[in-house]
C-alpha cells in the first residue's frame, strides 16, 4: 500500500524563506488543479478545505472514469487506502473509552494465537505497537498476502505469518512503515467490540458523523454510479484498471469515502473529537486526541527554512511535524489507481483533503496542491510545487524506466541461451506465503502463484540463474526477477526474489520470500 515514501522525502528538501501573500481563493485552487491535472496526467480529483469549523471549498474536477467522461463532485468516492487508518486508531480510542481495551494491552490477551518473531516481542506487543510502524520488520513486509488483490488469505494467515518474517531493527527503535499489523489491529476491534471491523466503523464513526456517503468496505456501496474508477498512466497515457478487491479487513486501507463526508471528519478531528449541533457529541475524547497526536515513533527532520520544522514522527495513524511553529498533522494513501492526502493544521483550524483516481501522477497531484493551499495559509509565497514535483518524478521515473529498460534489453540479447527447464521445474513454498510453482508452458517456463493468482507470468532468461518474470498483472509497475540457487547437479533448491524497478511499490515484498524447494 502505497506510502510515496520518495515524494514526500523529495518535498521535505525544497523549503526556502518566503514572503507573505493572501490565502488561496477558490477561483486560484480551480486553476491551480485545472494544471496539475495536465501535467500529472490525472483522470479526476477532488478536494475539500475546512477552516474554523467551516467548509469554504469542496469541488470535484475532471472525470470519474476517462471512458464514460463522468465528472467527478464533492460526493464522488473514493478510495482513501492507508487515510483508514485513522479511523482505526479512532475505533480503538473509543473502545479505549468505554473500558473495552486499554492503549498498554498485550495484543496476545486479546488474539492468543498472535505470535511475533521471537518470544520476548510476543509478550510484549501492546496495541500501540500495532499502529506505530516500530515492530522490527522490514518495510511493507507480508503485504503480498494482499497485494495485489484477488489472493485467498483470511485473517489466520495473517495471525501465523509474523512468526516467520525477519526483523531488520530491534523492537520499537526504529520506522518501516507497516500494512499486516493495522489488519490485526482490526481484529482486535472485532474481538473486543463483538462485531467486525467494518460493522463497527460504520456504526459507531461513519453513521455518527453523517457521512452518509462513506463505506468501510466496498461490499457495503450498494450504489456504485458515483464511484471514481482507478487509472493508471503506467504506459504514459491514462487507461482504467479494476476497482482494488476485497480486502482481508479495511483497517489498513480499505474504507470509501468522498470529500464532502471527509470535511465532517477533519472538523470532527480540529475540534479533538467534538461533533454535531453545538459540538455536544463526542466521538472520543480530548485525552485519546492528544495520545493519538502525540509523538510515538521519532523520524529524521530536515532543517530546511521554508516550513521551519523542529520535530517529526508518527503518531497513531498520523504523521505529525511541525511548520512554521503550527502542528501539522497528516496521512497519505494509496492503492491501484486511487491516491490521497488528509492534512490538517491544527493551530489554523484548517484541515485540507484531496482524492485522486490515477496512477503515479496523482501523487504529485495531491501533494502540490496541498502544498500551494495550506503555503497560502502560512504566509508564504507560491513556491511552484506543480513544476517543482512534476519536474522531479519525471527524473526518477525516467532513472527506474532504464533500471527496467536495461534488465529487459539484457533478457532479449540472452534469447537464443539455451536453459535445461527441467532443472527450474517444480513446486516451491514460502513459510508465510505459501506454494508457487515454476513450470512449463510450451517451451517457456511459467512461475504462479497458488495463493494470489494475479501473480504469474512467463519467465525469461536474464543472466546465470536468474530469470525476470513479466506479470500478466500490469495495473501496477512490479515486475520481479527469479534468482535461483542450485544443488551440485545444477537442480534448482531454492527462489531468491526481487523487484525488477526502483519505483516498485513496496507493498510487492518479492525479497522477503524464502521458497524452498517442496517436489519436482
Amino acid at each position: 500500500m502505497k506510502h510515496l515514501s520518495l515524494l514526500s522525502a523529495f518535498i521535505l528538501i525544497l523549503w526556502s524563506l518566503a514572503p507573505i501573500q493572501a490565502q488561496i481563493a477558490s477561483k486560484d485552487i480551480d486553476a491551480l488543479v485545472a494544471d496539475a491535472l495536465s501535467k500529472f496526467k490525472v483522470a479526476g480529483a477532488a478536494i475539500a478545505v475546512v477552516k474554523d469549523g467551516k467548509v469554504i471549498h469542496q469541488k470535484g474536477y475532471g472525470v470519474t472514469d476517462i471512458n464514460t467522461k463522468r465528472p467527478v463532485n464533492e460526493y464522488t468516492n473514493f478510495a482513501i487506502a492507508s487515510n483508514s487508518k485513522a479511523f482505526t486508531t479512532a475505533a480503538l480510542s473509543i473502545l479505549e473509552e468505554e473500558g473495552k481495551l486499554k492503549w498498554s494491552d498485550k495484543v496476545k490477551d486479546h488474539i492468543p494465537e498472535f505470535k511475533m518473531y521471537n518470544d520476548y516481542v510476543t509478550e510484549n506487543f501492546n496495541i500501540q505497537d500495532l499502529l506505530t510502524h516500530r515492530s522490527g520488520m522490514g518495510l511493507g513486509v507480508g503485504d503480498l498476502m494482499f497485494f495485489p488483490d484477488g489472493s485467498d488469505f483470511k485473517i489466520k494467515d495473517v495471525l501465523a505469518a509474523f512468526q516467520y518474517f525477519k526483523p531488520v531493527s530491534a523492537f520499537r527503535t526504529k520506522f518501516d512503515y507497516d500494512n499486516l499489523l493495522y489488519i490485526v489491529a482490526g481484529e482486535v476491534i472485532a474481538r473486543a467490540s463483538g462485531m467486525s471491523y467494518e460493522d463497527f466503523v460504520q456504526k459507531r464513526i461513519i453513521t455518527a458523523l453523517q457521512m452518509n456517503h462513506t463505506f468501510a468496505s466496498p461490499d457495503l456501496m450498494k450504489d456504485k454510479n458515483n464511484l471514481a474508477t482507478p487509472h493508471s498512466s503506467e504506459s504514459g497515457t491514462i487507461k482504467a484498471i479494476a476497482p482494488f478487491g476485497e480486502q482481508i479487513n479495511s483497517a489498513a486501507g480499505g474504507i470509501l469515502s468522498n470529500v464532502a463526508d471527509m470535511s465532517n471528519w477533519m472538523i470532527m478531528q480540529l475540534n479533538k473529537g467534538k461533533y454535531g449541533e453545538g459540538l455536544k457529541s463526542n466521538l472520543f475524547s480530548a485525552r485519546n486526541q492528544n495520545e493519538m497526536w502525540r509523538l510515538h515513533t521519532v523520524l529524521p527532520t530536515n532543517p530546511d527554512p521554508r516550513y521551519k520544522s523542529h520535530f517529526n514522527g508518527y503518531g497513531l495513524g498520523w504523521g505529525l511535524s511541525d511548520v512554521r511553529g503550527n502542528m501539522r498533522v497528516t496521512h497519505t494513501g494509496g492503492l491501484p489507481g486511487m491516491l490521497s492526502i488528509v492534512t490538517m493544521y491544527p493551530d489554523l483550524n484548517l484541515g485540507i483533503v484531496i482524492f485522486t483516481n490515477t496512477e503515479n501522477g496523482g501523487g504529485g497531484l495531491f501533494s502540490a496542491v496541498s502544498n500551494t493551499i495550506a503555503d497560502s495559509y502560512l504566509g508564504l509565497d507560491n513556491f511552484g510545487w506543480t513544476d517543482k514535483i512534476n519536474d522531479r518524478m519525471t527524473q526518477q521515473r525516467s532513472a527506474g524506466d532504464e533500471v527496467s529498460k536495461k534488465v529487459w534489453e539484457k533478457v532479449e540479447s540472452a534469447k537464443n541461451v539455451k536453459v535445461r527447464n527441467e532443472d527450474y521445474i517444480g513446486i516451491y513454498q514460502d513459510k508465510w506465503f505459501g506454494k508457487v510453482e515454476v513450470f512449463e508452458k510450451g517451451q517457456q517456463l511459467w512461475f504462479k502463484c497458488h495463493r494470489s493468482p494475479k501473480l504469474n507470468g512467463p519467465m525469461a532468461f536474464y543472466n546465470a540463474n536468474s530469470f525476470a518474470i513479466k506479470w500478466e498483472y500490469q495495473d501496477m509497475n512490479c515486475d520481479a526477477l527469479a534468482m535461483f540457487a542450485l544443488d551440485e547437479n545444477g537442480k534448482a533448491q531454492s527462489i531468491k526474489m526481487k523487484g525488477i524497478s526502483p519505483n516498485i511499490d513496496f507493498s510487492f515484498d518479492f525479497q522477503d520470500l524464502d521458497l524452498q524447494r517442496v517436489s519436482k
